[in-house]
């Protein structure tokens, strides 16, 4: 890959944060998957909060779905 290439590639990219990666490094990598889950798990509880206050009415199956869609490539087709 040439140098234009990865430029373009991380245009637009966060910069690197030190801290993170020092805080990173000294964790398993067990540790570290651990831990993408639970933040994983917390931005899924979030969202999942704001469609209940914006759609207080939204039976759980739909809401529920309409997570899974937002946080993966689950595709739902209503009927």
């Amino acid at each position: 890959m040439d140098r234009a290439a990865i430029i373009e590639l991380v245009r637009g990219l966060d910069p690197v944060d030190p801290i993170q990666l020092r805080i990173t490094a000294d964790i398993s990598p067990a540790q570290r998957i651990l831990t993408a889950m639970n933040a994983r798990a917390f931005a899924m509880a979030a969202f999942r909060g704001a469609l209940r206050r914006r759609f207080p009415q939204m039976p759980v199956a739909e809401l529920n779905m309409r997570v899974l869609t937002h946080f993966t490539n689950v595709r739902w087709k209503r009927e």
